[in-house]
């Protein structure tokens, strides 16, 4: 704001005086929105690093998601010893299992893709690690479908290739759907982005609204009085120095300020009720929870009565977002450790240990219990558990 005045209110060198037929305008414009690209470095830094709707979108669903176990099974049993569960449990030295699914889901929200490399020793993995998308490249071959991956970390690259004879890879990649590209994911965030810019822009503004005094840009217009047609430097010093020291800031913002001397006020944008950033910002906060399947009441926005209390709202996350995503990511992981651990394996994830589906769970063995026409073993059956032993 000083700078703006300063340059508004210097004079060139050889003008010693106005002419006059031009006013005196000082002049304070509003600076560009800056609107953010549409790369992974660009949506992580303007979305996750600086916008809190998607920071806490992406943490419910990255929390939520990894702490649903995933079950390796070979017939109807899930058997946590199975050497593939133990795997999964496993984790590696620097991360605990719970932390890399964590960072899994949270690549894969940010930027539509995850990586998982299995760390192989003698051919079996023995450690799981999650790596960063935007250091991952896929190769693809003449056909178009990918045939290995190379990482590059601080110019050191790795390449993995996947084994034709028995289709076994150190790399799994899931991705989200993208119309438009075969190799590579999109994102509930680059879905969001405009949305994201708004919400931040509307940020922005307000924060250098109440750096500015608490205003909108306008402009001082000499007019003239007192049968003067011009200011004197005094006057012209004296102006530009009260504006400096007593009208710029949020120390002084609502002070009032007298006019005089033909002096007048003339507002160059518009009125935060005329712009109404506040609504502005809770609409694109609510696209932005839209576009990563988070109910809006979970994240505390206003305004949104889609659910009649909390518990429903976070019963549809649950259901529509969360058992969704690690549903798909247990059949993906499935079909990636089927070549180390045997065509039987078959992982899904264990929905009984979710405290948020308690309550359906309590009322599908009720209704399975007043079931006369079921047998104990079609009711077992129903409600996913093994058969009773003999």
């Amino acid at each position: 704001m000083k700078q703006l005045l300063a340059r508004a209110f210097t004079r060139a060198p050889d003008q010693k005086q106005m002419p006059s037929s031009q006013p005196l305008i000082a002049l304070h414009l509003g600076g560009r929105a800056a609107w953010s690209g549409r790369d992974y470095s660009a949506l992580s830094r303007e979305g996750y690093q600086r916008n809190a709707i998607v920071y806490r979108c992406v943490r419910l669903i990255s929390e939520a998601a990894a702490s649903v176990p995933i079950c390796a099974r070979r017939g109807q049993v899930c058997e946590p010893g199975d050497p593939a569960a133990k795997f999964l449990m496993r984790g590696n030295t620097m991360a605990t299992q719970t932390e890399i699914m964590e960072s899994f889901y949270g690549f894969l929200q940010v930027g539509g893709n995850g990586y998982l490399e299995a760390a192989l020793v003698d051919g079996v993995p023995v450690a799981l690690y999650a790596l960063r998308p935007d250091r991952m490249n896929v190769i693809t071959g003449r056909d178009g479908w990918p045939t290995g991956y190379e990482y590059d970390a601080s110019g050191f690259k790795r390449r993995f290739r996947r084994d034709a004879a028995t289709n076994r890879s150190a790399i799994h990649h899931m991705r989200l759907f993208n119309p438009v590209n075969d190799s590579y994911g999109f994102s509930p965030l680059e879905a969001a982005a405009q949305a994201v810019d708004i919400h931040n822009e509307g940020g922005r503004w307000a924060k250098a609204l109440l750096g500015n005094s608490a205003r909108p840009s306008g402009a001082l217009v000499y007019k003239g009085g007192e049968g003067m047609d011009r200011l004197t430097d005094e006057q012209f010093d004296r102006l530009k120095s009260e504006l400096e020291n007593q009208h710029s800031g949020a120390n002084h913002a609502g002070r009032p300020m007298v006019l005089e001397g033909g002096l007048d006020w003339k507002s160059m944008s518009m009125s935060p009720a005329d712009m109404d950033f506040i609504e502005a910002r809770r609409e694109a906060a609510r696209e932005i929870a839209l576009a990563f399947g988070v109910p809006p009441m979970l994240l505390g926005i206003p305004g949104d009565n889609s659910y009649s209390n909390y518990k429903e709202a976070n019963q549809a996350f649950w259901r529509q977002t969360i058992v969704p995503l690690v549903q798909k990511t247990a059949r993906g992981l499935e079909g990636w450790l089927q070549p180390f651990f045997g065509d039987d394996l078959r992982l899904s994830p264990d929905l009984d240990q979710v405290p948020a589906l308690t309550e359906e769970r309590a009322a599908l063995w009720a209704r399975l219990g007043a079931a006369s026409f079921l047998s104990d073993s079609e009711r077992r059956q129903m409600a996913g558990l093994a058969e009773a032993q003999a």
